[in-house]
């Protein structure tokens, strides 16, 4: 767990970057830092780690004041990764890679080990891959290459400074899915710093709003379009996502019409015609049931956008679709939901579409 208790920040200049800021990044969980310029987003994330001191206050990991830690341990134990991918151009990526666990005094057999693990992860073949010098891959593969170098020494935390923002928007949206899926395995804390909304509510569990080096709003994305807490935060959302960006579980019908549980499937006592969604005792997800018949259906992750849920029901006859996070059911989603959203979303005036 990672805890800011009432920091200051000031720099000589008399910019006052942070004010009385407190935070608390729970252990395994990736929160998003953005806001508008000079926020002190990137003064936050670097605090971390120690590149940045604060003027007042304290930092905590695992209850543990930071300044208590020996700074080259505490850096080993934070993996970081820049938007300036920064890979050593004369070393291979299989060097690249084993530069931290080298400095931790790793056996070279486990090194290797790891490198091949790694690479495999965030797929590129280690046999293609690890003997290649960085000038020979794309931008994308050099800041895959990024991301796990950070992950080599298995850190218990990861700081990710705008790390995608220089890439074509293609490379982008996939290494974002490319990180939502590595943090359903790998479960690190993650801060990751970013300019880009759409970015900050794609990849975070929560997302923490800032403004003049404060807190505005710390929540998960689907309570911050629900739920905006200021003016502020609705207008900083509001001007940036469209509704496609949005997240199916924020448009999901979670009313439970359309679920039954497995104890009322089983005794048949609920209207049989029509398709229902099965969940068990403790709200997992258990199949569903057409006019009485059990059968299998397709899921979504509650945090995809809408505009990528939409062409999986597009490619399917399928007429409700669970919206599950890790198996649990949060809500179930049809054509006719989407149309309800999007027409909440669309302004017109005097019959024409704004």
């Amino acid at each position: 767990m990672i805890e800011f208790n009432r920091v200051n920040k000031v720099y000589p200049d008399g910019t006052e970057a942070l004010k009385d800021f407190s935070l608390q990044v729970n252990n395994g969980e990736l929160v998003t830092l953005i806001g508008p310029s000079g926020c002190g987003k990137t003064t936050t994330m670097k605090m971390i780690n120690r590149l940045i001191e604060p003027t007042s206050g304290a930092i905590y990991i695992n209850d543990k004041d930071i300044n208590d830690y020996n700074i080259h341990e505490l850096r080993w134990n934070i993996g970081y990764v820049l938007q300036e991918i920064a890979l050593f151009p004369h070393m291979t990526i299989e060097e690249n890679i084993a530069v931290v666990p080298e400095m931790k005094k790793w056996k070279r057999k486990k090194i290797r080990e790891r490198g091949r693990e790694l690479l495999d992860m965030v797929g590129l073949d280690p046999a293609t891959y690890q003997k290649r010098m960085p000038s020979e891959l794309s931008g994308g593969q050099q800041q895959r290459i990024g991301v796990i170098r950070a992950l080599a020494a298995d850190p218990d935390i990861i700081l990710m400074d705008e790390p995608f923002s220089a890439l074509d928007p293609i490379s982008r949206e996939q290494l974002q899915s490319d990180i939502r899926k590595l943090q359903k395995e790998i479960k690190k804390t993650i801060v990751f710093v970013t300019h880009d909304m759409d970015e900050a509510m794609a990849i975070g569990d929560k997302v923490c709003l800032m403004r003049h080096g404060q807190v505005v709003q710390m929540d998960t994305p689907q309570e911050l379009i629900l739920h905006p807490a200021t003016q502020f935060v609705k207008d900083f959302i509001g001007e940036r996502k469209s509704p496609w960006q949005t997240a199916v579980d924020v448009i999901a019908d979670q009313s439970n019409d359309r679920v039954i549980t497995k104890k009322v499937f089983a005794e048949k006592t609920y209207q049989t015609a029509g398709t229902y969604i099965i969940r068990d005792e403790h709200n997992m997800y258990y199949g569903a049931a057409t006019n009485g018949i059990f059968h299998e259906v397709k899921t979504l992750d509650n945090h995809l956008p809408l505009y990528k849920a939409t062409e999986i029901i597009q490619s399917s006859d399928q007429v409700l679709f669970p919206v599950v996070k890790e198996q649990k059911l949060v809500g179930v989603l049809s054509y006719k939901d989407i149309v309800a959203f999007l027409k909440s979303k669309t302004k017109m005036e005097n019959g024409v579409i704004q």
